[in-house]
């Protein structure tokens, strides 16, 4: 089962505030934590959506609209990521509880999401089959 922890953007991660050393330093320890128990698949920051762009499709068949930021509501935002392979949700629920407050000053907020694996979406095998050469696919260009 794959779990994204989602951060939740704050007014400073928004204001481009970066965090304190000792914040960094929780998160590496943390994310040391994950790949010792071979969880962790990925996990990013993300800069703030003054430098991001929205893409809307605001008529069924129309063209899609592009829109820079920022965007307004950041506690709606995202702020940063990390993406783990566990074997339950109990097991998600507990790596959640142990990261460090993201952006330190109480005002951290972690969503906590499941993956759709590709069958839970998909039910033709020829169409379960394209995804699964095109993971591979994937998998095989990191290597290279």
């Amino acid at each position: 089962m794959r779990f994204m922890m989602i951060v939740k953007a704050t007014t400073d991660s928004e204001a481009g505030i970066m965090p304190s050393q000792e914040l960094i330093d929780a998160m590496q320890k943390y994310n040391e934590e994950l790949v010792k128990a071979g969880v962790l698949l990925a996990g990013d920051g993300l800069q703030p959506s003054s430098s991001g762009i929205r893409i809307s499709y605001p008529e069924a068949g129309g063209k899609p609209k592009v829109m820079d930021g920022p965007f307004t509501e950041a506690k709606e935002m995202i702020a940063g990521y990390t993406l783990i392979e566990v074997k339950s949700r109990e097991e998600a629920i507990e790596w959640a509880l142990r990261m460090p407050d993201p952006h330190g000053f109480g005002q951290g907020e972690i969503e906590l999401r499941q993956v759709f694996e590709p069958e839970e979406i998909m039910d033709d095998p020829e169409t379960l089959a394209k995804e699964a050469a095109l993971r591979k696919q994937v998998e095989e260009q990191k290597q290279t």
